[in-house]
Order: structure tokens, then sequence, then C-alpha cells
């Protein structure tokens, strides 16, 4: 435990942009590591890439068919034994957000069991560290990308709150595709103590205007949320700034829902067309709701909630229409039936992996690899308290 706090503070000390140095300093010190490599995964969640310097010349390693990638998908370390050396792979994440991978290699593998436990620990320190240098430094938003971001998706990403995140009664997962290319679609979330705020968006337009339009939506609905107000009331002013500025030309959709933690009672706003499945005791059905006018459509909307139950063991599937109406090349909309043989096909996962799963059957259906809308997902497994 002692070289574990040394550890710590070693991380916790070191400048944001030389993390990742530290971190080797002290697993050579203290553990007598030969190497440690950090991964982040892309936007797409495809790869892995290692954090290095400019221009990033060294290989990525895929989510999907490589020891590294186990140990990401799996959330749990892996161990490589090979010359008597072993190659540790240690999820790094926060608070359920997956953000990559720490390799370390010892050069003992019968000493590797001895020290997993403490290693995974300073894996989770290196990921909390990750996210608070981000705010300056650029290291590390730049080692997780393969591509170029257009400036629109730059714009989206930087308005999330995660990708993930998991509490006691609850998981939540989400993605958006084009991962590189993104202009409108989002989602956010917020919790407290009792409470659990998820909202759903379907962008309205394309390209830096429609980021421009979810930016001040999704601004607009933080600043009523962070001012106590009612869920109805945050729809309110939000359509209020969105109508104020654009007067009716541009408007977007939001499915907005506030969870009670403790009862699994549910107050739901319904402006527009994100969707809602669900999958309970085995049988996935679509969750409608009274539509109301999306938001900035007109001025001075009045919206109202409405109130569902939520049980242990429920999977709540959000989606945009870039899920829901995209055709295959015979012209066929995927609709409620394949979304909900998806989620059958993806109950398993966890709600991390779900909304990646979907998307890539998603890809196969449509044909092509680049969709002609955004697309979002976002899973919520509920567990209750």
């Amino acid at each position: 435990m002692n070289r574990f706090v040394t550890a710590e503070r070693a991380l916790r000390r070191a400048a944001p942009h030389e993390l990742l140095d530290a971190a080797r300093r002290v697993l050579a010190e203290l553990y007598a590591a030969e190497s440690a490599e950090l991964f982040m995964a892309d936007y797409g969640l495809t790869v892995l890439q290692p954090v290095s310097v400019l221009p990033y010349t060294s290989e990525p390693v895929s989510v999907h068919n490589s020891v590294v990638g186990r140990a990401f998908g799996a959330q749990e370390p892996v161990v490589e034994t090979a010359g008597g050396r072993a190659r540790v792979h240690l999820p790094v994440s926060v608070r359920g957000d997956r953000l990559g991978v720490l390799t370390v290699t010892l050069p003992d593998e019968d000493g590797a069991e001895g020290v997993l436990e403490e290693l995974a620990e300073i894996a989770q320190v290196l990921g909390h560290e990750v996210v608070v240098a981000e705010r300056d430094t650029d290291v590390y938003l730049q080692a997780r990308r393969k591509d170029r971001l257009t400036l629109a998706a730059e714009m989206q990403w930087q308005l999330l709150p995660g990708r993930a995140c998991a509490r006691p009664e609850y998981e939540l997962g989400a993605q958006l595709e084009p991962a590189y290319a993104i202009h409108g679609d989002n989602f956010d979330w917020s919790a407290t103590a009792d409470h659990l705020m998820l909202y759903v968006t379907n962008g309205m337009g394309e390209g830096i205007e429609a980021s421009l339009l979810t930016n001040l939506a999704i601004n607009a609905l933080r600043n009523a949320r962070r001012a106590g107000i009612a869920l109805a009331d945050q729809a309110a002013l939000a359509d209020q700034a969105v109508y104020a500025h654009y007067r009716g030309r541009c408007y977007l959709s939001v499915l907005m829902f506030d969870f009670d933690l403790a009862t699994g009672r549910v107050a739901v706003v319904d402006a527009g067309s994100p969707r809602m499945l669900r999958l309970r005791g085995g049988s996935v059905e679509p969750v409608t709701f009274e539509p109301q006018l999306p938001l900035g459509m007109f001025d001075e909307t009045d919206y109202v909630t409405q109130e569902f139950q939520v049980e242990p063991g429920d999977r709540l599937v959000f989606v945009s229409d870039g899920v829901h109406a995209v055709a295959d090349p015979q012209g066929t909309a995927y609709g409620d039936a394949a979304l909900a043989r998806a989620i059958q096909a993806t109950r398993l996962l966890p709600a991390a992996e779900v909304p990646r799963a979907i998307l890539r059957e998603l890809t196969g259906y449509r044909g092509r690899n680049l969709p002609d809308d955004d697309a979002l997902v976002v899973c919520l497994d509920w567990n209750g308290r």
C-alpha cells in the first residue's frame, strides 16, 4: 500500500502533459517495470491509440481483435507472459467511462499476480488525472483521434459529458456516428444523490450550423437545470433561447428524463423525434409519450411532464432518426423491428458496449460505412436502489 500511495502522489503532482512520463518513472522505481504505454480509445471506439509525441507515428491496436482491446472491452486486467516477462494490460476508466488501457511490462512473470491489484488501482488514478489534465493540455485529446475531426464534430465532442457513466442504481453508455463528422445529435446527463437527468437530442441541419444550434440548446438546458428548475420549465426556457435566436427557422428535438433513483419514477418531456425502446423480461417494446413541439419551433411554448416507471433489470435504449429511419440498399427503413432484434442480440453486453454494437450492426444494414445522417444510441441499464 505504501508503494501505491507513493505512485498516486507522483501522478497527482505531475504536470498535465507529463502524466505518462511520471507513471513510467514511478512504475520503474517501485515495481521494476521495464516499460509502460498508455493507449487511448479513439472517438469511433474502433482502435486504441498510443500516447506519444507529435507526429503520432506509433501504430494503433484494434479494439476488436487485440489483447489490449480485450482488456478494454472486458474492463478487467489481462496478463500476457512470454520469455519470463509479463505484459499487464490494465483498463483505464473513470466512473464507468472507458478511456483506454495502460500496458505495463514486468521482468518477472511470477510476480505479476502479486501486484496486479495495485497496478489496476494506479491505472484508475491515471484515468482520473488524464480527465483533469485535459483542461490544460491537448496531448490526450490528440491521441484519441485517428483521423481529423471536422469543426462541427470538435464542438460536439467537447459538449458531451462522457461516453459512459456507472453508479449502483444504473449504468449508462452512449455513442455518436459518424464519430469524426458528427454535427447535430447529442446526449447529456447529470446526477445528484437522488436523481439522474438524461437528455437525448436529435439535431437539425448540417455541419457547423447544426452544431451551433445544438450547443445553444444544450447550454440553455444546462443553465436552467443548474438553476434548480423543473424539467418542463427547463424545456420552456431552452425553447425560448432557441426561438429568440432563430425565430423558428431552426429547431431541434429532445427527449428529457428525470429519474428518481430511490423509486424508479421517471418524469419525461417528449419534445420531438428521438425514440425509446425497453427490454424487460426478455421482450423489447417501444415506449411512447405524448409528443410536444420541438425546442425553438414557436415562441413561448408550454411543456408538460409525463411519468412512467422503470423496474430493476430494465434496459432502455434511445435512438435518433439517423438510426430508426436509416434505409438499406433496397430502401427499407430500419425501424422498430430491426432495432428490437439488435437490442435482443446485445442483451448480454454491458450498457457501455451496447451503443457501439448497435451502430456496427446498423452499418451492415445500411450497406456502407458513412451514414447520410447523424446516428445516436444511448443505453441505460436500471438496477434500482
